[in-house]
């Protein structure tokens, strides 16, 4: 799987108006660097004469104080202009998605319209390209901040407050994201992947999300089904289509489907859900669930594999 994170890579309209702007800076603080080095390297050529009109007050004014109050508010009037749009309101048909930030996860909502019913899911964002997204963002908890450098400038995510961020996607594929503002312990394994896809395949992706959890089809998986609900994983995790209605933690209705687990920290196989049900506080330190060490192997397994058969 290839994860776009780049800003100057931009698959998304704002990324794309941010990547101009960087470029513009980019090459103006060039330009002004080599004026500098060639005025310091002509100054040093030219002899005393030449350094005592380089010197006089006259060049010191306009070279110290115009000219960088003139170059920076160019800059900053020409970034307010090109960057004006995104504070237009949002499109009649925008797609509205909600996520919010939690120690060190994210829990994404696509609210109920219509007859179609409230989607939930975790640590993935699936949008159609195209369309422009409305993101609301909250936390639970502390200050996060959602930032995905391909397709849009970071927004911190303030507990007691929602914040909004438009996204753009103009080509497919996949972006990751990350949470931007130091969280705690874990921050840094707090990431997330945007999956930019064509808008039939979306509406197929939010089809297939609305439906239940498919039953288990093996015996192994059965097991893990009855190990789910009997050793209190149900207490903070929901599937619906069981009696799992837990809310603590992600929801796992069709985890098997997803790009990853535990917000991009590992790849999403069965040999990782096993991984992470008994080591996890291993691999994030101080997360909200307790390491199942006391399973045996072969029930770790049956988990695993029933976690995974949740397409």
């Amino acid at each position: 799987m290839e994860a776009h994170q780049a800003v100057l890579s931009p698959g998304g309209s704002d990324a794309e108006t941010i990547a101009t702007l960087g470029w513009v800076m980019f090459a103006g603080g060039s330009a002004i660097f080599l004026g500098v080095i060639g005025l310091a390297v002509y100054a040093h050529l030219g002899g005393e004469t030449l350094r005592r009109r380089l010197a006089s007050r006259r060049l010191v004014f306009v070279g110290g104080v115009l000219f960088p109050a003139v170059t920076l508010t160019a800059l900053l009037t020409y970034g307010l202009i090109l960057t004006g749009a995104r504070l237009a309101a949002p499109e009649a048909d925008a797609l509205r998605i909600e996520v919010t930030g939690e120690q060190w996860w994210w829990r994404v909502r696509y609210p109920a319209t219509g007859d179609a019913p409230e989607i939930v899911t975790a640590n993935e964002i699936r949008i159609p390209i195209g369309r422009q997204v409305e993101i609301r963002l909250a936390s639970v908890d502390v200050i996060h901040s959602f930032w995905v450098p391909s397709l849009a400038g970071k927004v911190d995510m303030i507990p007691g407050t929602v914040n909004r961020i438009r996204l753009h996607a103009t080509r497919t594929g996949t972006y990751r994201g990350q949470c931007a503002e130091y969280c705690g312990a874990a921050h840094a394994l707090m990431a997330f992947y945007v999956v930019a896809l064509e808008p039939a395949q979306f509406e197929d992706w939010l089809a297939g999300q609305r439906q239940p959890a498919a039953g288990p089809l093996t015996a192994l998986q059965k097991q893990g089904e009855g190990l789910f609900l009997s050793t209190g994983c149900n207490g903070c995790h929901a599937i619906r289509g069981t009696p799992a209605a837990g809310t603590i933690g992600p929801d796992l209705t069709h985890v098997g489907g997803r790009l990853s687990i535990a917000a991009a920290t590992l790849p999403n196989a069965a040999a990782s859900f096993a991984r992470w049900i008994r080591d996890n506080q291993h691999i994030k330190p101080n997360n909200r669930m307790p390491a199942f060490r006391i399973l045996p192997d072969d029930q770790l397994a049956a988990l695993a594999a029933y976690l995974e058969s949740l397409k």
